[in-house]
């Protein structure tokens, strides 16, 4: 982000093109809203930001059900996959309580599930695997050639005003995350259905601890974000928020290699299938020296508002 793209309003907070407040406090604010507190040995609270949409976002508890199950696993153990499944919508208004069961404690693997109650119901479920650092094979895909780098690409803040885009609620809420668009979101006008995958650069808007667990949860955030947008860009369909439903309904990950969220990763998501009301998207994360670092898969609810 370069400081054209920045200003600073009221009480010094650093707000982007477009007036929503961007940055280190910013960042720092959705590290706090992961940092569970412990109510007892496998019990664990967390909270929605302040500013939030009317039902908590998939990625936030996603992330904090993936610290809750961290925290009962020795730190030399590195979580390598997630599965989980959006049950109900969550209430941003009110605390979630994330029970973990300790599944497995293996020579070299460990697996716990993560259960996400509020009102006394479930509200959202997760699996995670973790593992110690093992030598094996080693190969990977290579990373997609000509596409632009972040620094020739404007910021989401940027995008929108450039584009005069017709933003929903998401985009008004306090951005942690400087996001690049390779070529036009779904969300802009005039936008034209394709085939070709959907990417982003993404990273942390400011700098992150070293703690490797943090950096994982970051990207489980991340992942959400952009996935089923790539569903929603095959089809020539309205693209405002009051006449598109869509949510999460399960999201799996796999990570590969270390990384760190606060450094640029390309996020490439396609959209091999839809039917049913449900679209599947697909995501790989590339580091900018190209290593392949993660892969998620999500299949989420499409619905098209009746005209």
């Amino acid at each position: 982000m370069t400081q054209s793209d920045t200003d600073t309003g009221a009480g010094g907070e650093v707000v982007g093109a477009d007036g929503v407040p961007t940055g280190q406090a910013v960042l720092d604010a959705l590290v706090a809203g992961l940092d569970l507190e412990r109510i007892e040995v496998n019990l664990f609270r967390g909270h929605s930001p302040p500013r939030s949409l009317p039902r908590v976002f998939g990625g936030q508890v996603a992330g904090q059900a993936l610290v809750a199950a961290g925290r009962t696993v020795p730190v030399e153990r590195e979580v390598h996959s997630l599965h989980a499944y959006f049950i109900r919508p969550g209430d941003p208004t009110v605390p979630i309580v994330y029970e973990v069961e300790r599944v497995r404690d293996g020579f070299s693997f460990t697996t716990r599930r993560v259960l996400a109650i509020q009102h006394g119901e479930a509200i959202f479920s997760l699996s995670a695997s973790f593992q110690v650092h093992q030598p094996g094979l080693e190969h990977s895909e290579e990373m997609p050639t000509g596409v632009p780098t972040p620094d020739e690409l404007p910021d989401m803040g940027t995008r929108i005003v450039e584009l005069g885009a017709a933003v929903g609620p998401f985009q008004q809420l306090p951005r942690p995350l400087d996001i690049r668009y390779v070529g036009d979101p779904v969300w802009s006008p005039g936008f034209t259905p394709t085939r070709e995958p959907m990417r982003v650069w993404m990273r942390a808007d400011g700098t992150l601890p070293d703690t490797k667990l943090l950096h994982v949860c970051l990207l489980t955030y991340a992942s959400d974000l952009t996935l089923l947008n790539s569903v929603l860009a095959r089809h020539e369909i309205p693209v405002r928020d009051e006449e598109i439903r869509r949510a999460s309904l399960d999201h799996a990950m796999w990570f590969h290699q270390p990384f760190r969220a606060d450094e640029w990763l390309l996020y490439e998501c396609y959209s091999p299938v839809a039917s049913g009301a449900r679209g599947l998207g697909t995501g790989r994360f590339f580091t900018q020296d190209g290593r392949l670092v993660a892969t998620t898969v999500q299949e989420g609810l499409v619905r098209i508002a009746a005209r």
